[in-house]
Order: structure tokens, then C-alpha cells, then sequence
């Protein structure tokens, strides 16, 4: 992991880098009166004359020790940004949305794959189709203009869906007592219905296809006819010897698929003017504030690094064949 995260950075970095203009092209925007000689000394002290591989290495060695440095947009540290006041935020709308795709994913492909054509089986195959070939800033503006506007102005007693997942509410005031505990939550839950909605549905549909798949190849086997034939239930059968072998591709699906739900978090997150991680490294690529474009980017590396390994790991605990002793 030690070196794929390195060589990660390092792209990063330098793509990063290489981007057309520098961070002060706003400032010399901003301010047309500003001098060339108080440029230079500024990408002097910002460390912009130095050459890529050295401005690497120095954040490098301050990244080791926690310090990502500061942010040119909001004059705060980049890791307070980042994982103070955004990751947490994020984390909160792609662990619902993980959660509510596996909740339906898993049993609707178990469904459809025991009743293999079926009716309810090709119905879910459709869907299972559309969802997956929908792009995710289509869906979401879908789902806002249903159910933010269209229904609500036909239907009188709708709950309008807010257009922005800002909440009026702050932890701030949970704690003065100006809001109950349950105000709060009421009112983030239900500003977080589109978002998740529109962040799960790809999901959703590719793991119901990936769960159906799974699971025929593994009740077409042998050992599974051989469970059928000792008299066995068909739950038994299902459940106790087929299931567990249909799960190892979707284990690693998951696991890969969760840093790949952070990074489609930054459309869903712009779309509904989300507050999260993915939203912060949008805004810090169009102002290139790089700091904080790094520390995001670079924690996305360490998760998809991170859950590669677990899912690995995950293995043994759904295959009684693997042990890593």
C-alpha cells in the first residue's frame, strides 16, 4: 500500500501542478493594481518558483506530520476543512446512501435470481438497466425538479423537497437549546432524501445485477445440486450453502466501491449544494487551492487503499475455504 499510495500522490500532485494558470491568477484579477514585483514575492512565498518535484517533496514531509497546509481561499488549515468540517458530512450522506443500496441490492438479486425469468425478473432487469445507464447529474436534477417542483405545484399536500441540503440547522443550536435533538435530525433526514436517492440508485442497480449473476453461477454447481439431492430444504440450500459463495465478487465490489461513492459524492454534492467533501474539492480545482484539493484527493487514494485491503481480508469471513493463517 506504502508505494501505491506514494505514486498516487505524486499523480496527483503533479497534475495538480500542471494546471493551466497558478493560484494567484485570481489575486491578479481581483486586484488589477498589483504590481509584478509583489507577485513575485508572493509565488516566492507561496514556494510557485520552485520546481514541481521539490514543492512535492516539501508537502510530502509536512503531509507525514499531519500538516497539510493552509488554504488560500479560507485562510484556515486544509485538514480543517477537510476533515473537520466536510468529511463528517460526507461521510453521513455516502453511509446512508452504501446502506440503503445494499438493503435493496442484495435481497431484490437474490429475488431475481430464484425466480430467473420470471416476470418480476425481466421488471427488475429493466430497471436494474436504466438505473445503471442513468449519469448520476441527470438523476439528480431529475429528482429535483420531480419532486422539488413538478409534484409539489400538482399536488397540494406533497412535501415540497428542499432545492439546497443546506440545513437551517446548526449543532450550534442543539446545544444552546434553541432546537431539540430530533429537530435537528428530522431536518437533515429529510434534506438528505434526493441526495441519497441520487447517490445509491447507480449502485443499486449494478449490485443487483453483479448479486443475480453471483448467485446462478453458484446454484448451477455441484455441490449445490449434491445439497438438493441429501433433501435439503431449498432455504437451506439457499441461504446456508449458496449464498455465501454468491457474496465473494460482491464483497469486493463493495469494497471498492466505497471511495468510488466519495468521489460521485462531488456531482451529487454540487447538484444539491451539499456541504461535504466532494463539494470542497470542486471548489478548491476552480479557485486551485491546492491544499486543499491535495488533502482530499490524496485521503480518496488512502480509502481506495484501505478497502482494497479489507475487502481482501473480507474473504475469509464469507469463505470457510480462505484462512490467512
Amino acid at each position: 500500500m506504502i508505494p501505491l499510495l506514494f505514486a498516487a500522490s505524486v499523480v496527483i500532485f503533479t497534475l495538480l501542478a500542471l494546471q493551466p494558470g497558478d493560484p494567484l491568477d485570481e489575486l491578479r484579477q481581483q486586484n488589477p493594481r498589483i504590481t509584478a514585483e509583489q507577485l513575485e514575492q508572493l509565488r516566492r512565498a507561496y514556494g510557485l518558483d520552485q520546481p514541481i518535484y521539490v514543492r512535492y517533496f516539501k508537502w510530502l514531509g509536512r503531509a507525514l506530520q499531519g500538516d497539510f497546509g493552509q488554504s488560500r481561499t479560507y485562510a484556515t488549515p486544509a485538514a480543517q476543512i477537510i476533515f473537520v468540517e466536510r468529511l463528517p458530512r460526507t461521510l453521513i450522506l455516502s453511509g446512508a446512501a452504501l446502506t440503503l443500496a445494499l438493503l435493496v441490492a442484495i435481497p431484490v438479486g437474490i429475488f431475481s435470481a430464484v425466480r430467473q425469468y420470471s416476470r418480476a425478473d425481466y421488471i427488475i432487469t429493466f430497471f436494474s438497466f436504466v438505473g445503471f445507464s442513468m449519469p448520476i447529474f441527470f438523476l439528480g436534477i431529475l429528482l429535483l425538479f420531480l419532486f422539488a417542483v413538478w409534484i409539489p405545484e400538482r399536488v397540494p399536500w406533497f412535501p415540497k423537497f428542499p432545492v439546497q441540503s443546506i440545513s437551517d440547522f446548526q449543532w450550534s443550536q442543539v446545544l444552546s437549546g434553541e432546537i431539540t435533538f430530533f429537530q435537528f435530525i428530522g431536518d437533515w433526514a429529510f434534506k438528505l432524501v434526493l441526495p441519497v436517492l441520487a447517490l445509491s440508485t447507480i449502485q443499486m442497480a449494478s449490485w443487483t445485477r453483479y448479486m443475480r449473476a453471483s448467485l446462478l453461477e453458484v446454484l448451477n454447481q455441484d455441490y449445490v445440486r449434491t445439497a438438493r439431492a441429501k433433501g435439503l430444504s431449498e432455504r437451506v440450500v439457499l441461504y446456508k450453502h449458496a449464498l455465501r459463495n454468491a457474496l465473494i465478487p460482491i464483497v469486493t465490489l463493495v469494497g471498492l466501491a466505497i471511495p468510488g461513492v466519495f468521489g460521485g459524492a462531488v456531482i451529487t454534492e454540487t447538484i444539491f449544494s451539499y456541504p461535504g467533501m466532494g463539494r470542497a474539492i470542486l471548489d478548491s480545482l476552480t479557485d486551485k487551492d491546492y491544499n486543499v484539493a491535495m488533502a482530499a484527493l490524496a485521503f480518496l487514494a488512502l480509502l481506495t487503499a484501505v478497502f482494497n485491503l479489507l475487502a481482501d481480508l473480507m474473504y475469509a469471513v464469507v469463505d470457510p475455504r480462505i484462512r490467512y493463517s
